[in-house]
């Protein structure tokens, strides 16, 4: 307990200097200043200074909010700048790639004109082994039919309805119907939420609103390649 004493002892020295120290300090200050009146006197005078310096207090804290409120603002009208600026990013990303998919499109267009037009190229890449070259060239021609028409359902250019009535039309045609029987089971395999599923799903839909039921017929087989499922 010993430290506990000297501790206490400590904290009464200490206090007790502090008061010797603060009248020392009160009787050098009157002193100079003169008597106690005399110092009254200047401390009434000094809070009249003191509400000089309140009123200043005050005017330097409505400038700081307004300070505070001005570069809120900046900060907002910024915020909104870099939003527009990641729309026309996200705008122009999106048109890169649509012009990506056109060019990809033209080339696949091409490919398929030259197997059409040479029937030797049928031996390179075939997806409809074992039919005539006439058969072949009408089923290259559906399946460019149906990727331009899931080309514009993919950009937006037609909404489900107008594709389906599009679809009711093009598998009245026989041609078509071997085409879809050729490539029924590559196109089925499909992932059912992307949008080759759901345009899958919209012509097994026309097929059985026209009537079709199975659509399987002469010319039918499996079917599987790039040019089928394009």
């Amino acid at each position: 307990m010993a430290w506990l004493a000297t501790a206490g002892a400590g904290v009464a020295l200490v206090g007790a200097a502090s008061v010797v120290i603060s009248g020392w300090l009160i009787d050098g200050v009157e002193r100079v200043n003169g008597d106690r009146q005399t110092a009254s006197e200047r401390s009434v005078l000094g809070d009249y200074f003191g509400a000089v310096s309140a009123v200043f207090s005050g005017l330097a804290l409505l400038l700081l909010v307004t300070t505070l409120l001005f570069q809120q603002r900046e900060l907002q009208l910024q915020r909104r700048e870099l939003a527009l600026q990641r729309e026309e990013l996200v705008a122009s990303r999106s048109e890169l790639r649509r012009s990506a998919a056109a060019d990809l499109r033209g080339l696949h267009v091409q490919l398929t004109q030259m197997q059409m037009d040479d029937p030797s190229l049928t031996e390179v890449w075939n997806d409809f082994p074992g039919q005539p070259h006439s058969v072949i060239k009408q089923h290259l021609y559906a399946n460019l039919t149906y990727s331009h028409l899931l080309l514009a359902f993919q950009w937006g250019d037609r909404s489900e309805d107008d594709l389906l009535r599009e679809a009711r039309d093009i598998v009245r045609s026989p041609a078509f119907r071997r085409y879809w029987a050729a490539s029924r089971s590559l196109k089925a395999s499909l992932p059912p939420d992307s949008d080759e599923g759901r345009m899958f799903r919209l012509f097994e839909r026309a097929i059985a609103e026209t009537g079709g039921g199975d659509p399987s017929g002469p010319g039918a087989g499996a079917g599987s390649g790039a040019g089928a499922g394009a």
